[in-house]
């Protein structure tokens, strides 16, 4: 049985702040924390919020992870509101999850030792162009948010010849944005900034790149043929964005997107 696609880590911190996760996911988003300054910044506004955060999303205040107890900045309206409907959404995924599961497990009792395996084939095509259903599936949730969003960017950078598309999709906190790489070898740290109009910059998410890299055409390993996908937001709004660049860790831009 295959069982619902791991949520994106940077959309975990709401999450991690109010100590809703399990011991295996918080562990996994620490892991993911001590790499990502975007989350370490997020989680830095959200310090001191839990009580508020827990009422507004109807949630059992459970105490916020030992690593916040230090910080103090508070979180901005925009980011606020954006926690609030990330961790009331996670407490809805999670009612569906158990629904489905208490749902399966009674199947299996009524119908005896019988289960439904979901399988992919190499392509994930149905013969006319389109995704198959286990294909849509199997892809991460960046990807699954990437096809979904309509208005998007692209741009490759002469010299470095990486190639990047961001999808964009306005909300209520800012700019949701995903984004999609090609061509960029590793090992790698970068970032994607999103540039505004008056000048400010704004880190909208970050990564590593291992060294077989992403989205190569003549890569010798299959994985490293794929394009990322990575999502983050802005507190920017879609219209008040210049550009988006891809940096590295060390200042190098690897690509410029004109919004």
């Amino acid at each position: 049985m295959q069982g619902s696609p791991a949520p994106n880590e940077h959309e975990t911190v709401g999450a991690y702040a109010l100590g809703i996760l399990d011991d295996a996911e918080a562990t996994a988003f620490e892991a993911h924390l001590a790499g990502c300054e975007w989350c370490a910044q997020q989680l830095d506004e959200l310090a001191g919020m839990e009580p508020m955060m827990a009422a507004l999303a109807d949630l059992p205040g459970t105490g916020t992870p030992a690593i916040a107890e230090s910080l103090t900045a508070k979180p901005s309206p925009r980011l606020a509101e954006k926690l609030v409907d990330e961790v009331a959404e996670r407490r809805a995924s999670k009612r569906r999850r158990n629904f489905y599961l208490v749902g399966t497990a009674a199947a299996l009792i009524i119908g005896g030792p019988f289960a439904a395996v979901a399988t992919t084939d190499g392509g994930g095509d149905d013969g006319g162009g389109k995704k198959t259903e286990a294909t849509r599936q199997a892809a991460s949730p960046a990807e699954s948010a990437f096809a979904a969003m309509p208005d998007r960017v692209t741009a490759t950078d002469p010299t470095t010849e990486v190639s990047a598309t961001v999808a964009l999709q306005k909300k209520a906190w800012g700019t949701d944005a995903v984004l999609e790489l090609k061509n960029l070898k590793g090992p790698e740290k970068c970032s994607l900034i999103a540039v505004g109009k008056n000048g400010e910059r704004e880190t909208v998410t970050s990564w590593s790149v291992p060294d077989w890299g992403y989205g190569i055409p003549d890569a010798t390993a299959d994985k490293g043929k794929k394009p990322l996908y990575v999502q983050g937001g802005a507190a920017f709004e879609p219209n008040q964005i210049d550009r988006f660049e891809v940096m590295t860790f060390d200042g190098e831009r690897l690509v410029e997107v004109d919004a």
